[in-house]
């Protein structure tokens, strides 16, 4: 689900904007690397979060 969630929030960001997704899914770690790299967008950091998972932001470069 949080690709999903990032697909639908992503085209509101504008070109060198960035948003952050925090997603507790052990997948999504592996899901954000391939879709950033198939839309050719840029995954600028991954952090863990306090209370578990993962904040990943990713900037949108087209």
């Amino acid at each position: 689900m949080p690709i999903i969630d990032l697909a639908r929030a992503f085209g509101g960001i504008p070109v060198t904007g960035t948003i952050t997704l925090w997603a507790d899914d052990p997948a999504a770690g592996a899901d954000v690397v391939a879709w950033c790299r198939l839309r050719g967008q840029e995954l600028v950091d991954v952090s863990p979060l306090p209370e578990g998972g993962e904040a990943f932001v990713i900037r949108r470069l087209v």
